[in-house]
Formats: C-alpha cells, structure tokens, sequence
C-alpha cells in the first residue's frame, strides 16, 4: 500500500463515520425507540460493500479503489460495535424481541445484503 492510498483510505475512512453520524442523527429523532439509524447503515453499507467487492473481483474496480471505498469509507459507514450495545441496552431494558429483532435480524439483513450486493457488482 503507497502512502497515497493510505492517506486516502484514512480520509475515506473518517468520511463514512461522519456520514454514519449524520444519517443516524437524522433518523433517531424520527424513529421509535428502535435503532433504525444502525440498521439501515448496516444493511446499506453491507450492500454496498458487496458491490465493491463484485466490482473488484470483476476487475472493474481497482484494488486500491476498494481499499479507499470498502475498508475506508464503508468501514467507518458501518458499524458492529454500536449494534451490539444497542441490543444489550435493549434487553437491559427488559425489550427481548426488539434485543433479539436488533442482533440477528440486523446480522441476517446484512448478510442478505451482502450477497446482493456481490451478485450485482459481479455481474457488471
């Protein structure tokens, strides 16, 4: 990896987070008591990160491009730690369907995402 690129993908990578904060800020104010802020990054970040990945493996993205948009900006788009506590408070809330909905539906969602996203890229 050149220094370029690692520049690059450490900027990407604080662009996705500033993006995740900014999608989720607007959406917890609109939501329920639900994260569906990390939910929706997750399943959109997810696909979009198979996309890359198709795109790459199609040799139609280069390498370097999937560093910077999949490990960069998507990395810091997505975020497993925050679903993960969101679904511990949401049983210490004594909420075990929301809990249990957050984990593996989101950990389902993501996957289904993924590969959709892996099917689209690989085919262009």
């Amino acid at each position: 990896m050149t220094p370029l690129v690692f520049v690059a993908l450490a900027l990407a990578g604080g662009l996705g987070a500033g993006a995740r904060f900014v999608l989720d800020g607007m959406l917890w104010r609109r939501s329920v008591r639900y994260p569906v802020g990390t939910l929706l990054i997750n399943v959109t970040g997810s696909f979009l990160l198979g996309v890359v990945t198709g795109l790459a493996l199609a040799a139609v993205l280069p390498v370097e491009a999937q560093l910077i948009v999949g490990s960069g900006f998507l990395g810091g788009y997505t975020t497993f730690s925050t679903a993960s506590v969101e679904s511990v408070r949401l049983a210490q809330e004594r909420r075990y369907g929301s809990a249990l909905l957050s984990s593996v539906g989101m950990l389902v969602l993501t996957i289904v995402a993924s590969a959709g996203g892996l099917l689209l890229g690989s085919a262009a």
